[in-house]
């Protein structure tokens, strides 16, 4: 499957499922925007990539007393508002995905938090259902009642009540988190407790190598956060440069507005965005 099928197949996905009791549950792969945070997000990039287009491109047109032109203020509209629609067709999906990330990352984070009260438990001589429920009570106390991890555990005790096999409902939740150590948790569990194994000492091993991979994966999301903060950092200062320079030395910027000036200008705003997807994608480090 390429590249493209597998995203209009992303896209084609619904954003909840329903589980065996008839519960909603998450697909944390999709994030589907309502129109009016769709439309207030690509508002907020149309006036911030009008704004650049005005500052890079504004100005074109003017006679030689300098004086603008009815093209001056023909292109000084039609730029800005296509740099403005380039930017909103751009940023749109960009925060979509950006919110599907952090909702991974948050289900993560919240799925130790369950491990560490799951097999503390189990630790304490409870069995399987009564450790679940205890987990679901002590993170009850830790987050929020929307919290995911709370309505993943809903889902998972509401199962068990109802006589749904809990390997199932397991298995169920890691395929629709996209999250490696949920599987894995899943396929141990499921192996584990269908085979008759020692259940507890599997779930405490199994506890303990996710909790020291997901510090690991911490440890280098702290370290490339600074590269990411200078990536922004570097995006923006063209923009900066470009605002100085004409504010400071108004005669110099007029070079700008030149044939030769229009051409670097592009090639330089093309440059930038390419480098920016080309960082954003090195940086991007998954394990």
């Amino acid at each position: 499957m390429s590249k493209k099928e597998k995203k209009q197949k992303k896209i084609n996905e619904p954003q909840y499922y329903t589980s065996a009791t008839n519960m909603p549950t998450y697909n944390y792969r999709v994030y589907n925007m309502k129109f009016t945070e769709k439309a207030m997000y690509f508002i907020i990039a149309f006036l911030a990539g009008a704004a650049v287009g005005y500052l890079f491109y504004g100005g074109i047109g003017k006679d030689e007393f300098d004086q603008p032109t009815k093209l001056t203020w023909i292109l000084n509209i039609i730029i800005p508002s296509i740099t403005g629609i380039i930017a909103g067709k751009l940023f749109v999906p960009i925060r979509r995905e950006s919110i599907v990330l952090q909702r991974q990352k948050q289900l993560s984070n919240q799925f130790r938090d369950m491990l560490d009260a799951f097999n503390t438990s189990l630790g304490v001589g409870k069995n399987i259902n009564e450790s679940f429920l205890s987990a679901y009570n002590d993170l009850k106390i830790q987050y929020e009642s929307d919290a995911f991890i709370l309505k993943e555990l809903e889902v998972i005790i509401s199962g068990m009540q109802n006589n749904v096999a809990i390997e199932e409902l397991l298995e169920d939740f890691g395929k629709r988190s996209c999250n490696d150590d949920i599987k894995s948790f899943a396929n141990v569990f499921k192996t584990s407790y269908r085979k008759g194994g020692n259940i507890k000492e599997v779930i405490r091993n199994t506890h303990s190598i996710l909790s020291d991979k997901m510090e690991i994966s911490e440890d280098i999301e702290t370290l490339v956060t600074a590269n990411k903060l200078e990536q922004n950092i570097m995006i923006v200062m063209p923009i900066i440069l470009i605002l100085i320079i004409k504010l400071m030395s108004p005669e110099f910027a007029k070079n700008f507005v030149t044939p030769t000036g229009i051409i670097s200008t592009t090639l330089s705003l093309i440059i930038f965005v390419v480098a920016y997807f080309m960082g954003k994608s090195v940086l991007n480090i998954k394990l």
